[in-house]
């Protein structure tokens, strides 16, 4: 997951501050997430999947296809 997430945000241009401010997701817990140390609850995945405009499976890596349900 940390490195869907990681890239997503990168490839959006995006710094965690930005995605914090877009999402109201603390800064922090974007790191921990990215970084692997932490999983996010299924609201924070939801809210960043409809965000970056993916799938929760994409983030999750259970798929390489990130427009699975679209």
């Amino acid at each position: 997951m940390k490195t869907n997430l990681k890239s997503l945000r990168k490839s959006k241009g995006y710094t965690q501050i930005a995605v914090q401010m877009k999402t109201g997701i603390e800064q922090a817990l974007l790191s921990k997430f990215e970084n692997g140390e932490r999983v996010p609850p299924t609201e924070t995945l939801i809210k960043l999947a409809d965000f970056y405009n993916v799938s929760m499976d994409y983030i999750m890596c259970r798929t390489d296809n990130p427009d699975i349900n679209n």
